[in-house]
Formats: structure tokens, C-alpha cells, sequence
């Protein structure tokens, strides 16, 4: 009678419903658990693509001789290129040329210059920052520092500038330069002040940029 009633009822599925429902929960954990690393992994290698994309970029194939030359002769068409040739060929532009090109052989060595102080203002209207005027073999020249840059550190004041604001007119000095540059509205070179040494002693050394020597 029992086994009719079994046979009536059917077979009991209670224990393969808590299976299915136990195998679709596992389903969903395994899928919470993988979701986030599919996502992470997505944003990992967009980020990396990003990048190479940004670096590719933002490094610019070098140009040519040929397309600089190009560049040069398309700014000398301009307003600007026009006024530069015709300075360049005045006699002002030809005297500030010559005076570059006189300590050219410093610059390329970085060695020492003799020079004297010949005024502690630069030409009115400069904008160059902190410099001083003074004159190499005979030939004055822009002596720029750049801009001041200065730091209170509790209750004393720091400026890089400070010793070579100590300098007077007629001081000799040895000083070194990277560079050297000219431009219409000056009638001087420009002399960048890297070093400057004044009775055997350093009263400015300009500091290294970063990853540089």
C-alpha cells in the first residue's frame, strides 16, 4: 500500500531541487567573483593602451634638415621673420652677431671669461630677470640670471642672487656661461650667468636640472 502511494506520488524531487537551487547560487558567487577581475582587467589594459598612445604622441618624430630648412624659410616669410632679417642685416644686428660669436669657443668649452662690471641695471624695458651689464674683451655684453627666486625659511630670507647682489661697477670677474643669445629688442648679446667667481672666490654656480649634469 505504502509502495502504491510512493507509485501514485511520484518520485520525491525535494532533493534535486535543493541541488539546482544550490548549483545556481554557486553560479552566481563564481560570477560576482569573476566580474570585478574581467572589469579590472579591462581598465588595466585601456589604461595600458592609453599610455602607449599618450607616450607615441608626446614624443614627436625629430624633423629632418630638410623640413627645418622649410620651417626656417616659412617663419622668415612671416611679419616677425621679415623684421628679424632686417635686423639681422642691420648694423646694430651685425654688431650684436659679431660679439655672440666672439666668446662662441667659451660657450661650446664652458671656460673661463675675464669680465668687469660695467653697470648693475640691464637696458631699460629688459625682460630677463636679475642681471648685470659687463664687458669681455671689449665687447659689453648682457649678463643674465633669470628670474629671482626667493624662500623664506622661518625668519631668514634666502635668495640665490644674494652674493652677486654684492657686486659693484668696475669688479672683475671670471664667469662661464652654457649659452648665449640675441634678439632685436636687445642691443647686446645675452649671456646666460651660470658661474661667476669673484677674487678666487664663487659667489654663484648655477644649480643642475634634474637629470641633467
Amino acid at each position: 500500500m505504502k509502495n502504491l502511494k510512493n507509485a501514485l506520488n511520484g518520485p520525491d524531487l525535494s532533493g534535486d531541487r535543493s541541488m539546482l537551487k544550490s548549483t545556481k547560487n554557486m553560479k552566481k558567487v563564481i560570477y560576482a567573483l569573476i566580474l570585478p577581475l574581467v572589469v579590472a582587467g579591462g581598465l588595466v589594459f585601456a589604461n595600458r593602451e592609453i599610455k602607449n598612445d599618450t607616450s607615441k604622441k608626446s614624443t614627436p618624430k625629430p624633423l629632418s634638415a630638410a623640413e627645418m630648412k622649410a620651417e626656417r624659410e616659412r617663419w622668415e616669410a612671416t611679419p616677425a621673420g621679415i623684421k628679424y632679417k632686417q635686423w639681422e642685416a642691420s648694423p646694430e644686428g651685425k654688431k650684436v652677431l659679431a660679439g655672440a660669436a666672439k666668446i662662441k669657443n667659451h660657450i661650446s668649452n664652458f671656460t673661463n671669461m675675464e669680465a668687469v662690471v660695467t653697470s648693475l641695471s640691464l637696458p631699460p624695458g629688459s625682460r630677463l630677470g636679475f642681471g648685470v651689464m659687463a664687458r669681455i674683451n671689449g665687447e659689453d655684453y648682457i649678463l643674465s640670471f633669470g628670474p629671482e627666486k626667493s624662500d623664506w625659511n622661518f625668519l631668514n630670507f634666502n635668495n640665490e642672487f644674494q652674493q652677486l647682489h654684492s657686486l659693484k661697477v668696475d669688479d672683475k670677474i671670471i664667469i662661464k656661461s652654457h649659452s648665449v643669445s640675441h634678439a632685436p629688442k636687445y642691443s647686446y648679446p645675452i649671456v646666460s650667468g651660470d658661474y661667476v667667481e669673484r677674487d678666487s672666490k664663487i659667489i654663484y654656480k648655477r644649480a643642475s636640472r634634474k637629470g641633467g649634469c
